[in-house]
């Protein structure tokens, strides 16, 4: 199939739409080419994981990237570059889900818990969920180097990719591996989240995709230190907007209740420095809440009125905008493609600024 690209600057709906039919296509020959019809409840999940929204972040950072080092069309490889990275995602957020137990994700049932509805005559239903989940999210994590390697003719190409993907698989499961050990063990030390939000999602979703576009259209050091200058900020950002309507978001908007990652006790930035600067009182209450599993709506609210009476809601979105005001002016005088210098400043703009 050929795919007319847009430019760096096109309205992101049409960029989505292209590295959506680029999936849809891949699934669609993997659903024809295995003679496994258990195979056809496993491409459904992935349909309706991908179907169910997400920003495509990191295709759009991927693409971008390319137009960041030159201004000619990128290839086929590019895209496949970009739907790649939303396969990979697929794989980190069912596992992700997993690990959280959480319950819904972009408004809907996990993998997990839509596989245990489905199954709900199995001895054990939830077991059973969970572990063919495990399966799902590993079938992602393989079609997403698949999708990359669809022709053999960019076989020379691709070897600007490894080190980059390597590097985003790698940081990406240490910071899963953080979040992990840091959960349920809120302190006043933020240096813990901050080393969750470098790995897990500053250079997963940012830096690391703007470097795999960039090298693949051969960008040189210094626009690579360039992009991570700007990556690296506007992922913390992103971040911590996410942690903020992570607890005072609306639920009809961000598709998750406001009470998982309370009682998930998640050790954020936002919990760090209300705990640093809460009175013993203030304390008390956030510790014996955060991280229990029955937390009561009312009890969260009690956290939210703390986390705003110490400042700290404040602070983090002071923190936000400090970061946001960073990347922008990574690229005041950066060796980057005027057309993409635009569009990075308005991704960054709307990465932090959002309900979403």
């Amino acid at each position: 199939m050929t795919l007319s690209p847009p430019s760096p600057t096109a309205d992101t709906d049409q960029i989505r739409q292209k590295v959506d039919t680029l999936l849809e296509d891949f699934l669609h020959t993997q659903e024809n080419s295995a003679d496994l019809p258990e195979l056809d409840l496993f491409i459904g999940l992935l349909r309706d994981h991908l179907a169910a929204g997400g920003k495509r972040i990191r295709p759009l950072m991927c693409i971008t990237g390319w137009y960041t080092a030159t201004d000619q069309e990128p290839p086929p490889l590019i895209y496949r570059a970009a739907a790649s990275l939303e396969l990979f995602h697929a794989f980190a957020l069912i596992h992700d889900d997993i690990m959280d137990d959480s319950a819904t994700r972009r408004g809907r049932p996990t993998a997990h818990r839509a596989l245990a509805a489905l199954h709900a005559h199995h001895p054990d239903p939830d077991t059973f969920g969970i572990n063919a989940a495990i399966l799902l999210g590993d079938l992602a994590f393989g079609w997403s180097y698949d999708l990359l390697h669809a022709t053999s003719t960019d076989a020379g190409n691709l070897t600007a990719t490894w080190p980059v993907l390597n590097a985003l698989r790698t940081e990406t499961l240490i910071g899963q591996y953080l979040d992990l050990h840091a959960a349920g063990q809120p302190t006043p030390d933020a240096t813990l989240p901050w080393r969750v939000i470098r790995y897990k999602t500053a250079k997963y979703t940012i830096e690391r995709p703007l470097h795999l576009g960039a090298s693949l259209a051969g960008a040189d050091p210094d626009l690579l230190t360039t992009l991570t200058a700007y990556a690296l900020p506007l992922g913390e950002a992103f971040q911590l907007r996410d942690d903020l309507l992570g607890v005072f978001g609306d639920p009809q908007h961000t598709g998750k209740s406001t009470l998982e990652d309370l009682r998930d006790g998640k050790h954020t930035v936002l919990i760090a420095t209300a705990l640093a600067r809460a009175t013993p009182a203030q304390q008390h209450l956030l510790l014996s809440h955060l991280g229990t599993p029955q937390l009561t709506p009312t009890a969260a609210t009690a956290i939210r009125d703390v986390l705003e009476a110490t400042g700290a809601r404040d602070i983090v979105e002071q923190m936000i905008r400090d970061r946001c005001h960073r990347a922008l002016e990574a690229l005041q005088h950066a060796p980057v493609q005027p057309q993409a210098k635009t569009h990075l400043q308005q991704m960054a703009r709307r990465l932090t600024d959002r309900i979403s």
